[in-house]
C-alpha cells in the first residue's frame, strides 16, 4: 500500500500527517495513558495504606476462582502479542483468531472474577449494595458481616501479627491466657478504609470494560482492512494496554490477598 493509502486510512485528525509521526503519537498516548493509569492506582493503595496505618487489618483468603482469573489474564498475552505479529506479517485470518481468542479469555476472565467475588460475598466478605432514600450505595464489607470460618477464609492481623480468636472474641497475638479481649477495638478500626478497596475494584472493572470493548472494535477493523499489514499501530496500542491490564490485576491481587 502507497504512503498516501495508508493516511487515507486513518481518518480525522490524523489526516494528511506523515504516517511516521502519526505511529509515534499513538505510542506515546498509549503510554501517557499506561502512566495516568499507574499513577492512579499507586495513589490510591498508598492512599489505603497510609489510612489504615494502626488499624486491624483482616486478610481474606483468595477463591479459586480469582486464583484461576490470574491464569487466564496472564495467558490471554500470548495470543494478542501473536495477533499483533501475525498482522504485520500479512496473515490477516490467523491475527483475527488470535484476536478473538484473546476477547474469548478476556470474558472467561470476567466470568472467572465474578465467581470469585460471589464466593466472597457468601462469607459475608467483599461489597455488600444497600438501598438507601439517596439511592443504592455500595460499602466494603466489616467484620460482623463475616460468617467464614476464622483461620481458614479470613484472619485478623495487626502490625503483621494474628490476633487469637475464641469463642467469638478476639484477642492480642501474645495475650496467650485471653485475658483482655480486643473485640470491640476489632470491629471498631477493622479495615475502616475499606471504601478505598471498592474504589480500586471499581476502578479495575471500568479499565477491564474499556479493555473487552477496544477488542472487540479492533477485530471489526480488522476484519474490514482498516487494520493491515502496512498498519498495525492499533493493535501495538491495543496489546500494550491489554497486558498492562494483566499486569495492574496481578497487582491488585497481590496487593488484597497476599501482601496484607
Amino acid at each position: 500500500m502507497s504512503k498516501k493509502g495508508i493516511m487515507q486510512a486513518d481518518n480525522g485528525v490524523y489526516e494528511g500527517v506523515d504516517p511516521a509521526v502519526r505511529i509515534r503519537t499513538k505510542k506515546m498516548l498509549i503510554w501517557m495513558i499506561i502512566f495516568a493509569i499507574v499513577m492512579l492506582f499507586a495513589g490510591l493503595t498508598s492512599a489505603y495504606i497510609v489510612s489504615s496505618m494502626g488499624d486491624y487489618w483482616v486478610h481474606i483468603e483468595s477463591p479459586k476462582a480469582l486464583w484461576w482469573s490470574n491464569a487466564i489474564i496472564v495467558l490471554s498475552s500470548l495470543p494478542m502479542y501473536l495477533a499483533f505479529t501475525a498482522m504485520k506479517k500479512g496473515q490477516k485470518q490467523q491475527s483475527i483468531i488470535m484476536l478473538t481468542i484473546t476477547l474469548f479469555m478476556g470474558i472467561g476472565f470476567t466470568v472467572a472474577q465474578y465467581q470469585g467475588w460471589e464466593d466472597l460475598k457468601a462469607k459475608g466478605m467483599g461489597v455488600s449494595l444497600f438501598e438507601t432514600d439517596m439511592g443504592v450505595k455500595s460499602q466494603w464489607n466489616n467484620i460482623d458481616r463475616i460468617t467464614g470460618e476464622y483461620g481458614v477464609d479470613y484472619y485478623v492481623v495487626q502490625d503483621g501479627k494474628e490476633l487469637i480468636y475464641n469463642k467469638g472474641e478476639f484477642y492480642a497475638p501474645d495475650d496467650v491466657l485471653m485475658a483482655a479481649p480486643v473485640t470491640g477495638d476489632v470491629k471498631r478500626m477493622s479495615n475502616s478504609s475499606g471504601a478505598l478497596v471498592w474504589v480500586l475494584i471499581a476502578v479495575h472493572v471500568l479499565h477491564l470494560v474499556f479493555g473487552l470493548i477496544y477488542l472487540v472494535v479492533n477485530i471489526i477493523r480488522s476484519s474490514t482492512g482498516v487494520i493491515h499489514q502496512k498498519d498495525t499501530i492499533r493493535l501495538y496500542a491495543n496489546g500494550m494496554y491489554w497486558h498492562f491490564l494483566g499486569i495492574l490485576w496481578v497487582y491488585l491481587f497481590a496487593f488484597l490477598f497476599i501482601i496484607h
